[in-house]
């Protein structure tokens, strides 16, 4: 297998299993601060608990998270080293920033979230959650506008030639907002935020299948149920803006994502299929001119297809493209039916009556953590052959030191080092939700402060 090929992989397989973790950093801090918001509104010791309850989960997703994150930054100079170089400037003051303005607000606060329960008054331990979940906000930002500048480059000359071209600042805000940081930024947080929710969801229906900690359960579930019904509604509105800006800025990359050929032609929108490249053509049914209306609001606007453009600038893989775009689709659609459907029914009164929408929600945890990453899958697959979208492509940017024997070694290393990580993230959350909110010894059906009260009492007859 050719040298790009495996680094690109290797990098694909490592932003992947960390991607895992920042999702669910983000949205869990949200649910984080609504559940301690109502705690200092109400003074219901609950919400409490299940503040503190999801605070252990967010501080062990933070630490693998933060564990996984550090092998890519080596990825780049080892093997990426001449798009490094190119991009050393822009990438440089991006994650500057987010190690300055975000990682540092979100790690300090954390101690204090942590460890601060008894020793800091509520509101500022309120305020000291708030700053963690802002701070995971504010790293999405800095990473999102990187990427985003490698989708639409702005603000920006090119300095040197050759192997020492680089890019070079020169208006740090236009990099900041280039054509796609914002909508691609409101995106990635509503997918973060939504994979937050739907993991809450999971763990509390399954609680209330298995009868346990009923009370806590029934409220905590609809915490997350108000935020997923809001936030997945608004991902359709996140996703409609980012496909107007990728028909307006990256042209060849949609014409990918729906299997779109014809030079300048009205452009369908599939529901599902199979894209034959050689064939030109798409097996499936399809709305036409959806894509089209989807971009413009006109079913006979005729739209670019990859013909329009030199086959050396057109993405390779149109079919992967066209399904993992399909499927983060798919599984946007089936997160809106699910939370409006569980809305409608906490409405009727009839929600916690029903095991199978119960089940569903534990299963559906899947959902958002999928659709993240094949939305990046073929928001990334999309932009080649460029790593930075027409000024470097990406079969010029990697190291030519590099071999591929050691990168076939080191993705096997990787590959054995993080799986060790995610089994030993899954027992760990494993535990945390078999343990649960409360002691062991204590009783659901008894109002929380005499649950406490009984636990002290137990535990100080068990010393003596």
């Amino acid at each position: 297998m050719e040298t790009e090929i495996l680094a690109r992989i290797q990098f694909a397989f490592t932003i992947s299993f960390h991607y895992i973790y920042p999702p669910l950093s983000i949205g869990l801090g949200l649910v984080m601060v609504v559940m301690e918001g109502l705690y200092l509104k109400t003074g219901n010791r609950i919400y409490e608990q299940m503040a503190r309850f999801w605070t252990r989960i967010f501080a062990l997703t933070f630490g693998i998270g933060v564990a996984t994150g550090i092998v890519m930054e080596f990825e780049f100079g080892t093997n990426w080293a001449t798009y490094s170089r190119y991009v050393g400037d822009v990438f440089g003051s991006a994650l500057a920033a987010e190690g300055i303005f975000a990682f540092a607000l979100e790690s300090g606060f954390l101690g204090i979230v942590l460890f601060g329960w008894n020793r800091v008054k509520p509101g500022f331990h309120f305020l000291a959650t708030l700053g963690v979940w802002l701070g995971s906000m504010f790293s999405a930002v800095w990473i999102v506008i990187a990427n985003s500048w490698q989708q639409t480059p702005a603000g920006y000359h090119i300095v040197g030639s050759g192997l020492n071209a680089r890019a070079e600042i020169t208006d740090f805000w236009a990099m900041v907002f280039n054509p796609s940081s914002v909508d691609r930024l409101l995106h990635v947080w509503v997918g973060a935020i939504l994979s937050g929710a739907f993991l809450v969801l999971s763990v509390h229906s399954y609680y209330l299948l298995k009868k346990r900690y009923v009370d806590l359960s029934h409220k905590a579930f609809k915490i997350a149920l108000v935020i997923a019904t809001i936030f997945s509604c608004t991902q359709l509105l996140t996703g409609h803006r980012s496909s107007i800006g990728v028909s307006k800025n990256q042209p060849a990359k949609l014409a990918a994502f729906e299997g779109h050929f014809d030079s300048l032609a009205i452009a369908d929108m599939y529901l599902f299929g199979w894209v034959d490249k050689d064939k030109q053509v798409v097996y499936g049914p399809g709305i036409p001119g959806g894509l089209s209306f989807l971009t413009s609001f006109d079913f006979h606007k005729p739209i670019k297809g990859l013909n329009y453009f030199p086959k050396e600038e057109q993405p390779s893989a149109v079919n992967a493209i066209f399904q993992f775009y399909h499927l983060m689709i798919t599984l946007g659609i089936l997160m809106i039916i699910l939370s409006l459907l569980g809305s409608w029914m906490w409405w009727k009164g009839s929600l916690f009556r029903h095991k199978w929408i119960l089940w569903l929600f534990v299963f559906a945890v899947l959902f958002p953590q999928i659709a993240n990453q094949v939305g990046w899958y073929s928001a990334e697959m999309g932009r080649q052959p460029w790593v930075v979208y027409g000024l470097l492509r990406t079969s010029e940017a990697f190291s030519k030191a590099v071999s591929a024997n050691q990168i076939v070694f080191s993705l096997i290393m990787f590959t054995f080092i993080y799986v060790l990580l995610f089994a030993l993230f899954i027992y760990l959350l494993n535990n945390k939700i078999k343990h649960g909110p409360y002691d062991e010894t204590e009783i659901e059906d008894r109002p929380l402060q005499h649950e406490i009260a009984e636990v002290i009492e137990t535990r100080s007859q068990k010393r003596h």
